[in-house]
């Protein structure tokens, strides 16, 4: 599978560089935006083993991370990464998605979603697109069904958080054969933004 640059008139999502440090470290100072991810940006260290650990599983070809770009700014508003990829049966994750709060509830993670799907069932062909969240975050569950996946069940002890605790992961999905109703919700979706 080939990955690029996707964009549209509202974002860009480009492959994520060394380069971007200083712009992710901007971007996740917000302690809001952590509770729920697997890892935390609060200080320049954190940001460089973010960006360190993403690049090394690009290469190990294991996930592939991008940077969001506010087209209106120009500045990097978060990130977000293909992941579990797996080319023999067609499916990938779409995951370890953040936004500065700024972007939340606006019109930026409604089209990068809808770039990062469209790329995957139009141009990789791919069977299933899977997205995963903490039981507990629902603003992320309303998030994620309000772009038209379906909600596959909870997968009990999942995970086990960065605090130490145990997470319950609600498992959503879309598959080709839904692609082109969602497609059709998500352009709905985006005339009225």
């Amino acid at each position: 599978m080939e990955f690029s640059a996707l964009e549209n008139e509202v974002v860009l999502l480009r492959p994520l560089a060394k380069e971007d440090v200083e712009g992710l470290l901007v971007a996740g100072s917000y302690p809001e935006i952590w509770p729920y991810l697997s890892t935390t940006i609060e200080n320049a260290i954190d940001v460089h083993n973010f960006v360190e650990n993403a690049l090394s599983k690009k290469e190990k070809k294991e996930e592939f991370p991008f940077v969001i770009v506010d087209k209106l700014s120009g500045e990097i508003v978060g990130s977000t990464r293909y992941m579990d990829i797996d080319y023999k049966h067609k499916r990938l994750e779409i995951g370890s998605t953040w936004l500065t709060p700024a972007c939340w509830r606006s019109a930026v993670n409604t089209n990068c979603k809808y770039l990062l799907l469209s790329y995957c069932f139009e141009v990789l062909c791919l069977q299933r697109v899977q997205i995963k969240t903490d039981y507990e975050n629902k603003r992320s569950q309303k998030a994620i069904e309000r772009i038209g996946a379906t909600k596959e069940g909870i997968l009990r002890n999942h995970m086990v958080r960065k605090d130490g605790s145990t997470r319950h992961t609600v498992m959503y999905s879309i598959t080709i054969e839904e692609w082109l109703e969602v497609k059709a919700h998500f352009e709905r979706l985006l005339l009225r933004q």
